[in-house]
């Protein structure tokens, strides 16, 4: 059972489809999560996020979704009522939405994904450089993260430390194993977001 860690916010595409690797990764990691007794975090909608829910109910957990509906956003997914969470958090527009999907993960996982993926991964990165020391750890999903990353750092202008605040798994054995090793080895609690 978790010792340090109980709320796992999941990030990833929103359009996805159950025969993506994608969606099958994200419910393979939250069912095995789930069965570790870890609480899932998702924003509700479909895609990654449903998939997480799924994956978490197969594993006998709990899942919490922060949603916000919108009038003018017609691009954005959205709640997704097919996806069976277990508690919704609304939020009033989509930053305050991403903002308590940060506040509320212990630890963030993020699968690959869109502009909004880009977004919340932005957010968790930029936060993590922030409160180095003291932040929410936070894991990549997938072998492709190391040439996003790779292109960031010869472009951009990275501090050291903002390639330290990071994991990159590539099965969900890799995310379960590097959560234990995380909550053997961080100091303290991070700082609340």
């Amino acid at each position: 059972m978790p010792t340090k860690f109980k709320n796992i916010t999941i990030f990833g595409y929103a359009d996805a489809k159950e025969d993506d690797q994608v969606w099958k990764d994200a419910f393979a990691t939250s069912k095995l999560l789930a069965e570790n007794g870890y609480t899932i975090v998702n924003g509700g909608g479909p895609g990654v996020m449903k998939a997480s829910t799924l994956g978490a109910k197969e594993g006998g957990g709990k899942v919490i979704g922060v949603s916000f509906y919108p009038k003018n956003a017609p691009n954005f997914e959205g709640r997704d009522l097919t996806n069976p969470i277990d508690e919704e958090i609304k939020t009033e527009h989509y930053l305050g939405r991403t903002l308590k999907l940060l506040g509320m993960g212990d630890v963030y996982v993020t699968f690959k994904g869109g502009t909004g993926t880009i977004s919340e991964f932005g957010m968790a990165w930029g936060l993590a450089r922030l409160y180095f020391g003291h932040h929410k750890p936070f894991i990549l999903f997938g072998d492709f993260w190391n040439n996003l990353l790779s292109a960031f750092e010869k472009n951009m202008y990275i501090r050291g430390e903002e390639l330290k605040v990071y994991q990159i798994a590539k099965t969900p054995e890799q995310v379960l194993a590097e959560i234990k090793n995380l909550e053997q080895t961080t100091n303290g609690p991070a700082v609340v977001y």
